[in-house]
This record gives C-alpha cells, structure tokens and sequence, in this order.
C-alpha cells in the first residue's frame, strides 16, 4: 500500500488540469498510479546524495558536443523525391489545427 494517498476526488482535479478525462474505473486506476509515483518519489528522497554533485547533464562538458560547422545540405529536390505529396519547394503534411 503506497504510503501517500491520492484519493480519487484529487485524481479527478489533476486530471482535469491536464485536460484529461476518464470513466470512473479509470479515474480509480489513476489515483493509485498517482499514488504510486509519490510513494516512489518519497523512497527517492531517502537517498543520501551528500557526497553526489550536483549536474545538468550526464556527460562531462562538450563530451558529446561536435563543432558547429557549415555543410552542405540535401538538395531540394533530392529531399522532397520521397515526399508523398509535394508542394513547390516544401512538404505538404495533413492539417493538424482546424
């Protein structure tokens, strides 16, 4: 049993800031997930990180970086030969926003 409780009444408030909505069942299953990563989160913070440093990334400084170099890029028309429906000069994609 996870030590916090989200009860179903905060589910459903959570949700709907998230713009989400469920059947009742769902909204059950979704508290208890809730609850699950809170329990979690306080398992976490359990954990003695003095001697850890603290980061922004996993690799040391510029490990992974490459140098910023100017190259050409694919032509035009090589990019767009495998494109379904092309316009001119672009890709045509479904509307997305009504």
């Amino acid at each position: 049993m996870p030590a916090v409780k989200i009860s179903v009444a905060e589910a459903r408030k959570i949700a709907a800031l998230a713009h989400l909505e469920f059947t009742d069942a769902e909204y059950e299953e979704f508290a208890g997930h809730l609850s699950d990563i809170l329990s979690y989160v306080e398992k976490l913070e359990m954990l003695d990180v003095s001697g850890v440093s603290p980061t922004s990334h996993l690799l040391e400084s510029g490990e992974a970086l490459r140098d910023d170099e100017e190259r050409p890029s694919l032509p035009e028309n090589e990019a767009l030969s495998s494109a379904p429906e092309p316009g001119e000069g672009h890709f045509k994609v479904p509307r997305v926003i009504g």
